[in-house]
């Protein structure tokens, strides 16, 4: 954490505080500094009057949580792990890879085919696909005149799928998959909750970047998982 500019160590009221970080962060309040106390995130002591004093290391701690929510738009839940991953040393000096850029990642070809074209570009039969329909891995898009059509995106889980059942797999073994899709996705739109209830420009950015780089990890995270539970149960 970056230090403040503390000369000498002693306590302050909650007024000092405001007034010593006010110039970095000017949304500061007396009202915001209480609520970080109840999410825990500080942890002020109490005069024998009652009032609320904090020590240097706890004005520290608001500095380091208002610049993680102004710089890097992290959810309070985020912010209060990392602080106790650095209290016990376990914050770690490596910088994490980064994912794609979002226009990269969330790019699309613009494709647009018909139930008869996905089943030729598959391989799937038409059975397979009302099937896939039927349990949520394929979703089609509906156009103005009530056609439906599948995007570039159902391909590749048409294809995908089709490697799948040409093993013995069937469309209903494929709904774990489904659900455990639902609920990353849920699980990153939650990261990016906050973000996105200001809707302006360089917040979609910033949900569009970490929303890429998460999903990206979450996947080489559940694959590598299961290569390696793969791996133990081809060495038994």
């Amino acid at each position: 954490m970056r230090a403040s500019p503390l000369r000498a160590a002693r306590t302050r009221s909650i007024g000092e505080v405001i007034n010593l970080l006010k110039p970095d962060f000017p949304d500061l309040t007396v009202s915001k500094l209480r609520f970080l106390e109840t999410q825990g995130l500080v942890q002020p002591g109490r005069s024998s009057s009652g009032y609320r004093i904090f020590t240097d290391d706890d004005v520290r701690r608001v500095e380091y949580v208002l610049q993680e929510q102004r710089d890097h738009y992290l959810p309070l839940k985020v912010i209060k792990s990392k602080l106790a991953a650095w209290e016990l040393g376990e914050e770690s000096p490596v910088a994490p890879e980064t994912g794609p850029p979002p226009e990269t990642y969330f790019a699309s070809s613009g494709v647009s085919l018909t139930a008869s074209e996905l089943i030729r570009s598959s391989g799937l039969s038409a059975g397979h696909v009302d099937a896939l329909i039927e349990v949520g891995i394929l979703e089609p898009s509906e156009l103005p005149d009530g056609t439906e059509v599948f995007r570039d995106s159902d391909l590749s889980i048409a294809r995908a799928a089709h490697r799948l059942l040409v093993h013995g797999l069937e469309p209903r073994h494929l709904r774990g998959i489904r659900l455990a899709a639902d609920r990353q996705t849920d699980l990153l739109g939650q990261l990016v909750a906050p973000l996105l209830r200001h809707r302006n420009p360089e917040n979609r950015r910033r949900s569009g970047e970490i929303l890429a780089d998460c999903s990206q990890a979450a996947a080489q995270l559940q694959e590598s998982m299961v290569r390696g539970r793969l791996r133990r149960l081809l060495d038994r």
